[in-house]
């Protein structure tokens, strides 16, 4: 007999037909022999009424009466589904997190998993019973009893850390759409379902704005082995696999608190090379990276910087055997990317560095996590190491550094998240199951858009080490959670003093309080003015299969470039590639890079209402 927990969001049980469709679904998946624990959303927009109420009393309601408050709406589902399941004959019992025993820290709002007690629950299953489970929700004691909720996405959470408590044969998301699809169909109707897909390209996209599933839910099944499957509430169509890899020994308590940090990664053998003062138009890196991947060129991190005036920097980084071939191949583009043919020859100047390398930090339990890349940049500034290059991902935070202080950063990082170091990159390293390997996968697996985030620039940070740390340390202080970061390749001297910008984003609204928390120590750093940006959209491509693709980068930039939208950032890791554009030729940039990569399928998906 397996046991099998399903998950239904709150379209899925939006009324009273829809509840006992969800009803016959379960008892279905008893009688083939299984044991089975739901858990369940409030139903449909109950949520937004609740918070909408709270609004009309106050302006300001405090944390803990709003987790009272909407810890109700998933009660109202548990006990209308366990009495429809109980009216198809099976016995079943509906629970509060509380009852189930789902112990989380004492964060009103945004707690996270700290145990689950499941003494309780299997009692309940060894009865016979489908036992139906409050989502979202849990207590921060058995002493205090204080109701907590998980945040948003919190129902995924809590099905996620059940089938990872119990053991679980699977765990089975219901939602609206058949599965995970290479696009948002609300955008890209003829985004095609995947079969499969891994945890860590899952994670990059769920991170990126595709709403299926929590990342933290996917950070949950990839740590702990859940074999996870996402399925359309209204067929019986068997949807997409999660592969979360081989089942690991972790503990359960502390379960969403472990380790933030997998391990560190360090390559020796890169170089670098820029393209400073490089005119701000469409066109650009399409041109640069689609010479680069018609030489069939492998490169690694891609960083273009804020623009200045009308120019932008643009860096990317190459095995070290390969630079002479890197640079020749920048030198004879660059005259292509002036202005004008009599522009002077600072102007797309090529900059080449041969003695760097890069440190990476990486771990699913980084995501939601804002003090994780300050505690790196805090270490390796107190190792006195400053950082030439940063770029980020969800999952991981890689910086170049001198060739010369690679020993000493690979020990400070060891050291400060208490993990062992690898000279292979993550997607190597883990133990991940897939049916295929990575040099088989499609180069992109999906694209996604986040049209909820906003861009602050720092002009004239003092390059020395320890600004970034400062920077972002005080940002996490505040709880801001920060996106992409980059600092920029051009190093201006201002009063005598060498700087570099740096740029990151964050959602949308954190942008005036990352603003104002920032303006007292950027005064004090002596850095020059914060411009923030609200009318940004980030559009990226995920995929583990690109590792082994050159040219994806060089796709990416030239469907952009055929219709005119402007790149303004872009950062990279080894499975992902994001672009920061104008927020409103968004869902006209996810669809023309969808279409690029041939992603769709041959039916149109129809979301229901």
């Amino acid at each position: 007999m397996a046991l099998i927990v399903q998950k239904y969001g709150g379209t899925s049980v939006g009324s009273v037909e829809r509840i006992q469709a969800v009803a016959q679904r379960v008892v279905n998946t008893v009688k083939a022999g299984n044991s089975v624990v739901v858990v369940v959303s409030a139903m449909g927009k109950t949520t937004d009424g609740l918070v909408k109420l709270a609004k009309d009393i106050s302006a300001n309601p405090s944390r803990r009466e709003m987790d009272m408050l909407l810890s109700t709406g998933e009660q109202v589902s548990i006990a209308l589904l366990s009495m429809a399941v109980q009216e198809l004959g099976q016995p079943a019992i509906s629970m509060t997190g509380a009852q189930v025993g789902i112990v989380t820290e004492a964060e009103h709002t945004r707690a996270r998993i700290l145990q689950i007690e499941t003494q309780r629950l299997e009692q309940q299953l060894d009865a016979g019973k489908v036992v139906v489970v409050a989502g979202f929700q849990g207590i921060a004691s058995r002493q205090s009893l204080e109701i907590t909720t998980l945040g948003r996405g919190g129902s995924d959470t809590s099905a996620v850390a059940l089938a990872a408590a119990l053991q679980a044969d699977r765990c089975e998301i219901y939602t609206d759409v058949p599965g995970i699809l290479t696009a948002d169909p609300r955008l890209v109707p003829d985004a095609q379902l995947m079969e499969e897909i891994t945890c860590d390209e899952m994670l990059e996209l769920a991170s990126l704005g595709a709403k299926v599933l929590h990342p933290r839910a996917v950070e949950i099944a990839r740590n702990y082995g859940v074999m996870l499957v996402v399925r359309s509430s209204w067929t019986d169509d068997p949807g997409t696999r999660v592969v979360s890899g081989l089942p690991q020994s972790r503990p359960l308590q502390g379960l969403e608190l472990v380790h933030p940090v997998d391990g560190v990664e360090f390559d020796s053998d890169q170089a670098k090379v820029a393209l400073l003062r490089v005119p701000d138009r469409p066109g650009v890196a399409a041109s640069l990276f689609g010479e680069i991947g018609r030489q069939d060129l492998d490169v690694d991190l891609i960083v273009q910087s804020i623009h200045e005036g009308n120019t932008n920097d643009i860096a990317f980084t190459v095995n070290r055997r390969f630079l002479n071939q890197a640079q020749a191949v920048a030198e004879a583009i660059a005259p292509t990317l002036r202005s004008h043919p009599s522009a002077a020859p600072e102007e797309a100047e090529v900059f080449v560095q041969g003695d760097i390398a890069k440190i990476s930090i990486a771990g699913a339990g980084m995501i939601g996590r804002p003090g994780v890349a300050a505690e790196m940049f805090a270490a390796l500034a107190k190792a006195g190491i400053n950082l030439q290059m940063i770029s980020t991902s969800e999952v991981k935070v890689s910086c170049a550094i001198d060739v010369k202080d690679g020993d000493r950063a690979i020990a400070t990082l060891c050291d400060t998240f208490e993990v062992s170091c690898s000279s292979l990159p993550a997607a190597e390293t883990a133990p991940v199951a897939p049916t295929l390997s990575t040099a088989e996968l499609p180069p992109v697996r999906g694209v996604a858009l986040d049209r909820n985030q906003a861009r602050l620039a720092i002009r004239h940070v003092p390059d020395r080490p320890g600004m970034a740390a400062k920077l972002f340390g005080l940002l996490a202080e505040k709880n801001i959670s920060v996106d992409t970061i980059i600092q920029s390749q051009r190093c201006r001297i201002v009063n005598g003093i060498p700087t570099r910008d740096i740029a990151f984003t964050v959602n949308e609204n954190d942008a005036k309080d990352a603003r104002e928390t920032l303006t007292p120590l950027v005064r004090e750093l002596g850095c020059g003015e914060i411009v923030v940006d609200e009318a940004i959209a980030k559009v990226s491509v995920v995929g583990s299969g690109m590792e082994h693709h050159p040219g994806v980068a060089a796709r990416m930039f030239e469907a952009l470039s055929a219709h005119q939208i402007n790149i303004q950032m872009i950062t990279t890791s080894e499975i992902k590639i994001s672009c920061v554009i104008d927020r409103d030729l968004g869902p006209q940039a996810l669809q023309v890079v969808h279409a690029a990569f041939n992603l769709a399928g041959s039916q149109k998906v129809e979301v229901p209402a």
